[in-house]
């Protein structure tokens, strides 16, 4: 067997995996039938959901405009904001969000299938601070209880220390091995390992307060509710070295782990208020924007089908083959990688279609003129390639290298366009350049007269 059967052989296996892969429902139901008709135990084949952006599975865009007065290095400080929103909407539960800056000041946040949008906000906006305090002496409680009018919201009974949440490495939460109940281990970083260490060896035998957002941390009256009656502040039985510190107490595990995420998440650098503009999709929306676009892709690839046979005739119907191999390794590969899927980004994908078909239709121009010069088919094959593969390599790397530009500086909804765009172009190479030429070379025995118009 000749070399371009095997590669032949290759595309066809690539394309039905991918294909598969793509869409296994009629596969795995293909399975579930064999197995119940024989009692066989076929396996199904891996299902993977495409990952949908805002557009499309509806969600909430939210802006928010920092202040950034007295900050020195503005692009650190939004560098910074970026990252712990991140962290936070990513602690949310929130996949495929988008956290980006725009301009000096604004950062945006996109949360696909989010529901609670009051709920996202507070999480976004809140600022835990956490801080230890240790025991005052008995003069300093009394002359701040002597002047509490004046200490209006200062604890009489403890003041603050050096350490706070900025030196907190990470929060998880443990379980007791003996009462099975939940707690709050902290584990901070070196500065915060020695503050802590030198705290609780000049507090031995006293209580150490543990405050968040300025009250106590967990609830220890078990009045169900935290206020001004709770404090939270373990006696020290000896100075703590390793930076490492447990909290106990009255909680189940949900409030633990909010505890631990809301530690987790950091204190933000600057301040944000309220988002600036609120923009809610609806799922609703969503679904029938994504039904328009994959009636959208439908039609535009018949159509392209179409064109390609009735101008080509039989190169054209390979070039829709291998299109069709083309359509199958893309959404594999959005599957794959994952890439989220957006308006924009199907766009591209069209619009990269287009590129794979324009590669087809110079090599099949080539390949005409090469014929009507008397040459043979696999000679005029192999020219119409050559010569139309400069024109398809320029025309799909300047394609890709705005692609790339538009990527790297481009918003996300850019982004989504740019990387499909980048993506197919590739994928669009092979189709044409691979695909195509080794199933038109599997076919290239000289052709008789009475059919050659087929293939001109």
């Amino acid at each position: 067997m000749a070399q371009k059967h095997y590669i032949f052989i290759g595309v066809l296996i690539l394309a039905v995996l991918a294909g598969i892969f793509s869409y296994p429902v009629v596969f795995n139901k293909g399975v579930d039938f064999l197995n119940q008709k024989f009692s066989w135990t076929l396996p199904h084949f891996w299902e993977r959901p495409y990952v949908l952006g805002l557009d499309l599975q509806g969600g909430v865009n939210l802006v928010y405009q920092a202040d950034l007065s007295g900050v020195q290095d503005k692009a650190v400080a939004m560098a910074g904001l970026r990252d712990i929103i991140e962290r936070r909407v990513n602690m949310f539960g929130v996949s495929e969000s988008v956290v980006q800056t725009q301009g000096q000041d604004r950062l945006i946040v996109e949360l696909p299938g989010v529901k609670d949008v009051g709920e996202a906000i507070k999480m976004i906006g809140e600022t835990p601070y956490l801080e230890f305090l240790e025991l005052r002496t008995e003069e300093e409680t009394q002359q701040i209880l002597d002047k509490i009018k004046e200490v209006q919201g200062k604890n009489p009974y403890f003041k603050p220390t050096e350490l706070t949440g900025k030196y907190l490495k990470r929060a998880q939460v443990i379980f007791d091995q003996t009462t099975y109940k939940p707690e709050i281990e902290l584990q901070f970083d070196g500065e915060g390992a020695k503050i802590f260490e030198e705290i609780t060896a000049r507090n031995i035998k006293n209580p150490l307060a543990i405050f968040l957002d300025g009250g106590s941390i967990i609830d220890t009256t078990g009045d169900g509710k935290i206020d001004a009656q709770d404090t939270y502040a373990p006696i020290v039985q000896d100075k703590i070295t390793g930076g490492k510190a447990v909290i106990t107490g009255n909680m189940n595990t949900q409030t633990a782990n909010d505890i631990a995420r809301r530690l987790n998440s950091g204190a933000l650098p600057v301040k944000i208020g309220a988002p600036i503009s609120q923009e809610t999709i609806g799922p609703a929306l969503g679904t029938v924007s994504l039904q328009k676009s994959l009636w959208a892709g439908m039609l535009g690839f018949l159509a392209i089908l179409l064109f390609m046979i009735i101008f080509y005739r039989v190169p054209g119907f390979f070039a829709s083959f291998s299109l069709l191999i083309y359509v199958f390794l893309m959404l594999s590969f959005c599957k794959l990688i994952p890439v989220t899927l957006t308006l924009a980004g199907i766009a591209g994908f069209l619009l990269s279609m287009g590129m794979a078909v324009d590669a087809n239709i110079l090599i099949f121009s080539r390949m005409r003129e090469e014929l009507k010069q008397g040459k043979s088919y696999l000679l005029s094959l192999e020219d119409g390639l050559r010569r139309a593969w400069p024109s398809i390599r320029d025309g799909n790397f300047t394609t890709i290298l705005v692609g790339l530009i538009l990527f790297l500086f481009g918003t996300s909804f850019v982004k989504g366009f740019a990387f499909t765009l980048i993506i197919g172009n590739l994928i669009g190479i092979f189709t044409a350049v691979i695909a195509t030429n080794y199933l038109l070379k599997c076919f290239s025995k000289e052709k008789s007269p009475k059919w050659l118009w087929l293939w001109r």
